[in-house]
């Protein structure tokens, strides 16, 4: 009985890998298909970029005849190759009975020393995950993080920074966000637009055991009744910052695509900011009989609602100089204007 049992549980595993080979060789079988039209489609793309090139002038008719000819040719032979290897595997499967070799010829290249779909030499087979992508011939806008972080301060009308009731070091400001660079013009890379979002912390840390309270309607700096271990002073915004950006750049160009790649490059940036105040609050650490207290005060302190500025950066490559200033108030219809001021450095992680 057991003998039995085990002979028709072998017979029902046997079936199923059959079936599994069968079902494994049948998607092949329908890949092959797939792959034509997978190389008709891109070879139209291709086409439509080397018509738009000789529409633009860039290319001449003789040049643009010479450039579908060689695409044609190069879409035809990826089809005979893809559909040679998937031939190849379900041979390989039907021979072997493993049907759990992976064959994405969708994104497969094969070329002898010639480029690859990202400009690079390539000798060989290389398999890439995912599908195919259209080729951008001339990408004229990226997006990057930014990160930003430094020493923050204030500026009070009739006094010196050095006067300011507010601690140097202490006082710091951290800012992150995403932006995106254009180039402004056509066949120059000198000159690029360079905007986005960010979140900004402005934070203040007053001296001298003061901390912030509101006296009709005026933020004030009084002195805490207790010894203050920490004052901490902070706003945070949504500002959408502009600038425009100025720098060399290096130029490479293809048959597919053309590229200005400011990596390693000097760039200044001049422009400015404006935004929400999202909300303040003011954060208290102290000693009360023996105990220690902390308190986190979030009000309004009558800070601007809206904040705006001026700000620019310069530097070499991702690491910049930077440096912003609020002409926005901190607070509405105070008895003397406050305006931030910030001074650190800005990392636009840039590809």
């Amino acid at each position: 009985m057991v003998i039995l049992l085990i002979s028709l549980l072998t017979q029902q595993l046997l079936a199923q890998d059959d079936e599994t080979m069968n079902f494994k060789i049948e998607e092949l079988e329908k890949k092959k298909k797939d792959v034509t039209q997978v190389e008709r489609e891109a070879l139209k793309n291709e086409v439509k970029q080397i018509n738009d090139r000789f529409d633009n002038g860039e290319i001449s008719r003789e040049r643009a005849q010479e450039l579908k000819k060689k695409a044609a040719e190069k879409h035809a032979k990826n089809i005979e190759n893809k559909v040679a290897i998937l031939q190849n595997t379900i041979e390989l499967i039907k021979r072997t009975g493993n049907a759990d070799i992976n064959t994405d010829t969708n994104s497969i290249e094969i070329a002898l020393g010639g480029p690859d779909e990202e400009g690079d030499l390539l000798f060989g087979v290389k398999y890439n995950s995912g599908n195919q992508k259209r080729i951008v011939y001339d990408r004229r806008t990226y997006g990057d993080p930014v990160i930003a972080f430094g020493l923050n301060n204030a500026l009070i009308n009739g006094q010196s920074l050095e006067d300011s009731p507010y601690s140097v070091g202490g006082s710091r400001f951290f800012e992150i966000g995403w932006a995106w660079r254009t180039r402004v013009f056509r066949n120059s890379n000198f000159l690029r637009l360079h905007y986005g979002v960010s979140f900004q912390f402005n934070g203040l840390k007053p001296e001298d055991n003061q901390y912030f309270v509101l006296n009709e309607g005026q933020a004030e700096l009084e002195e805490f009744d207790f010894d203050l271990n920490k004052s901490k002073f902070r706003m945070d915004n949504l500002v959408f910052p502009l600038h425009f950006e100025f720098g060399p750049s290096k130029f490479r160009r293809t048959d597919e695509r053309i590229r200005y790649n400011i990596h390693n490059q000097f760039r200044l940036g001049i422009g400015g900011y404006g935004g929400l105040n999202l909300g303040t609050r003011q954060k208290l650490k102290y000693n009360l009989d023996g105990e220690k207290v902390k308190d986190k005060l979030k009000r309004s302190y009558n800070t601007s609602n809206f904040v705006y500025g001026l700000s620019a950066y310069i530097g070499f490559d991702s690491v910049l100089l930077y440096a912003k200033y609020d002409l926005s108030p901190i607070f509405q219809d105070a008895i003397v204007d406050q305006h931030n001021i910030s001074l650190g450095l800005r990392f636009d992680l840039s590809h």
